[in-house]
This record gives structure tokens, sequence and C-alpha cells, in this order.
């Protein structure tokens, strides 16, 4: 098979190399992709958000899957653009990528669907939790336990633009489960969990997401038994509507003392759990979404490795604030010597050397028989690599693997 992977950061080189895996792929091919991702297939200059020359570049690379990474093109219609044009694509349509362009939308379906969610509140209270209704990147979820917080959290909400909603805070574990979708069936992937906080202990701003690790350490947690209990109820709803969704549909949940709760839906593969889940993933990972594409997962199964899997995130020293653009990233090659992934975020090719090129700039990820073992390798890889003025949280699957460390100590 001929593959076009649409986007540019560490999601889509973690996809790229997962899919470079498969023995039915022929070409793999990214729009615009990143140096990470030219390793392993050829990029073309063409945006993440033009349809018309994504599909151009279908048509004349005889594509025979798509496969959307960002939110930003399904929301915007993207898959329905290529779809019309005769190319089968791994990614919603712009209606059924309403269940992360709108939290709104969000709730009414997860009402309609029956599925237990966080209860939207009238007035804006501590302790609460705001959201910005639209896209935000990652950034829009605002935790507020004090005045203060929710203060500021509206201050910041109302920065973004969009309308907002207020939901009570939920707490427990917090687990992201993604799924791929045919359009009523939904086969679970492993379980991850991020960091979205800037700083160790969950201090600073919200992010994108500072790591992420799998799997998480929860008595049991049966990943496909609780997709059949959320997403597949919500994909019914979804094709009720005349939205079926044939893609990644990722559920944040709180496993609350009452029993998993949904905290939001997003549309797609979420970064970085994907760095953490992929290399987890055994099987063929490109036949799950060619037939996903196709509208038939009946017969498909996928693996889960015993290894568990930590992604840590380097950084710009003002992320979340500014990003950093033309730095040389050192030892690249030295990271990457002992088997640990390094997956191209927010990077460049200038004159031959690799620069940074945004925020997050790169994903260390590395695996082991524990997840103390995987973030052992995580970290010290993360020691070696870098650029003037980078960071990166030192906590990032610490309480898990304590955890671990317990249960089967």
């Amino acid at each position: 098979m001929k593959v076009g992977v649409v986007g540019s950061g560490g999601r889509e080189h973690a996809l790229a190399w997962k899919l470079a895996q498969s023995p039915r792929l022929t070409e793999l091919h990214a729009a615009p992709g990143n140096p990470g991702i030219a390793a392993l297939g050829q990029c073309h200059p063409v945006r993440p958000d033009d349809a018309e020359g994504l599909l151009a570049l279908a048509r004349s690379l005889e594509l025979d899957l798509v496969v959307i990474g960002p939110e930003g093109p399904l929301v915007a219609g993207v898959a329905d653009a290529l779809r019309v044009g005769g190319v089968a694509v791994f990614g919603p349509s712009a209606a059924a990528a309403r269940i992360e362009g709108s939290k709104r939308f969000a709730k009414d379906v997860l009402e309609a669907a029956g599925v237990s969610a966080a209860e939207p509140l009238a007035v804006a209270r501590p302790p609460c939790v705001v959201k910005a209704d639209g896209l935000a990147a990652g950034k829009g979820v605002f935790v507020c336990r004090t005045r203060e917080e929710l203060d500021a959290a509206l201050v910041s909400v109302a920065a973004l633009g969009d309308d907002f909603v207020v939901e009570q805070l939920l707490e427990g574990e917090e687990v992201s489960l993604f799924a791929i979708c045919d359009g009523t069936r939904a086969l679970a992937l492993p379980p991850a969990q991020d960091a979205k906080r800037a700083y160790d202990a969950d201090k600073g701003p919200n992010t994108g997401g500072m790591g992420a690790y799998s799997p998480v350490p929860v008595a049991g947690l049966d990943a496909q038994e609780l997709a059949e209990q959320i997403h597949e109820p919500v994909l019914a709803e979804l094709a009720q509507r005349d939205a079926p969704f044939v893609g990644l549909l990722y559920a944040g949940l709180m496993l609350t003392a009452d029993g998993p709760r949904v905290l939001e839906f997003n549309c797609r593969f979420g970064d970085p759990e994907t760095q953490a889940i992929l290399p987890r993933v055994e099987g063929d990972f490109l036949g799950a979404l060619a037939a996903a594409a196709a509208g038939d997962l009946a017969d498909v199964t996928l693996g889960v490795a015993d290894d568990a899997a930590v992604t840590v995130v380097v950084a710009a020293g003002a992320y979340p604030a500014a990003g950093d653009t033309g730095s040389t990233i050192l030892g690249l090659d030295e990271a990457a010597s002992d088997g640990v992934l390094l997956f191209h975020a927010a990077t460049a090719l200038r004159e031959g050397r690799v620069v940074t090129n945004g925020g997050r700039v790169l994903n260390v990820t590395a695996t082991g028989p524990s997840l103390a073992e995987a973030r052992g390798r995580a970290y010290a890889a993360a020691n070696v690599v870098g650029f003037e003025g980078s960071r990166f949280r030192r906590d990032i699957a610490a309480a898990a693997a304590a955890k671990e460390a317990r249960v089967h100590g």
C-alpha cells in the first residue's frame, strides 16, 4: 500500500514509524512531514489544511490511504474533500469531528448516547473545570480549585476567543483511551496517561502535553470493555445523526469511585500519548487503519506488548509562552544509540543541521519491562539530547512507576 501521513509533529512521526513496520507498506509519504519522518519516507511541502493540495498530491502519488494527524484539518473538513475526490482516509468527516470541535456538541452527543460525563455547571464556582468550547491545541482546559484559579482561567479562556463551558471537577485516575473506529465498531488501543502542566508536580500553565506513559497501573482496567461501554454508544449516536465516525476516537476519562466518566472527546490521535502507545501495539497497525477506513473492523485484532513505554517531551525554555526557532539540536545520534526512539515534534533541517522549529521540539520515548526501567532509559536519553535553553519535566511517570512497583513488589 502507498500511504500518506498528514502533519508535521511528533504524533505524525510516531504514526509514520509504526506504519513503516507494516509488510503491506510499499511507499510512505508525508505532507509536510519533518526531518524525522524524512528518514522513513518522502516529505512534500503541502500544508495540512490545504485540502486541494492534499487531494492533488494523493492523486498524483496514487495513494491507497491517507492518515490525517492534526485536529484542525479534520474539523475543517479535509477528510471530506479527500473522500469526495476518491481517496481512502483514516480520519473523521467535519460533521463527526465536531465531537472535538465543539464541547457543547460533544455534551449533547454524550447525553443522547447515555454515556456518563462530567456534569455541566450553570454558575462558575470553584471547584470546577473551565473549558474552551472550540479547538485550543490542548491548552483550553483549566482546573480551578480556588477563586484565584477560576478568575485566571476565565481571563485565559476569554483570550482564546471562543465560547466556554464550566463543568464539575471530578477526582480519580485520568486515562486517555484511544479506539480505532469504522463508524460502528471501536477497537481499543492500550490506555495511556499524559502530563498537561508545564512543570514538575503538575505546576504551571497547561500545555499540549509534556510527556506520557503506558500502561496505566489501575487494577482491572480493560480497554476493550471500556471502548464498548463508552466509544460504541457514541459511534451509534453519531451515525444516527448522519455523521458516522471513521478514524481515531480519543476519550479522556476520569476513573471515579462511581465508575468511568468522560472528560472530553478528541477526533484524532493524542499527542504525546501516541508516542507512548504505538511502541506497545503489536500486529498489523496499517491493516487496522485501512480496514477502519473501508468501514469494516469485524475481523481485525491487535496485540499489546508487555513492555511499558514512557515519553518525555523536550521543549523550548519559554514554552508554552513561546517556542524556539533555529537552534541546533545536539546529541540526536548519541541519544538514539541505545534503541531509544526520538520522535521529531518541532524540528527543521537547515544547511544539514537539525534545528528547533517550535515549542515542543522532541519526544524521547523508551520501552522497558517496567515503567521504572522505561522511565530510566527515557531520561538517560533526554539528558543527552537538547539545545540551548531546552528543558523537560523530570517527573513523567514517576508516581505511576512507584505505584507499579508497590503492586508488583
